[in-house]
């Protein structure tokens, strides 16, 4: 287990539900991943990230679906791409399941 945190702490992260509206390969990373746009409603908006993900899921499973997602990183280069948001899930080993909502959801509604 790590450090603990404080409740401060805790709400500083914003974590909010998208839906991935678009999904690329991204053939210049080392490990396999897929480039993504994950639209955050209107507040927020439309932001990138790219997922080592291609383990359990494809391009057409992707495309739809909600997630969530840290929005309040700071931009990270990854190859020749921007980061500006980071998708949650469990991660086992390398197999990645996305965290997502259990029923439709509105984009960009917080999770607390």
């Amino acid at each position: 287990m790590k450090e603990l945190i404080s409740w401060e702490d805790f709400s500083k992260i914003d974590i909010r539900v998208g839906t991935i509206i678009k999904v690329q390969d991204f053939p210049e990373v080392r490990n396999p991943a897929f480039k993504l746009q994950i639209d955050f409603g209107e507040e927020i908006g439309v932001k990138k990230t790219s997922a080592q993900i291609t383990k359990l899921y494809n391009q057409e499973d992707l495309l739809g679906k909600q997630v969530t997602a840290v929005v309040n990183f700071p931009k990270k280069q990854i190859a020749n791409f921007m980061s500006e948001c980071l998708i949650l899930g469990a991660v086992d080993n390398k197999n990645v399941t996305l965290l997502q909502p259990t029923s439709a959801v509105e984009n960009g509604l917080k999770i607390s």
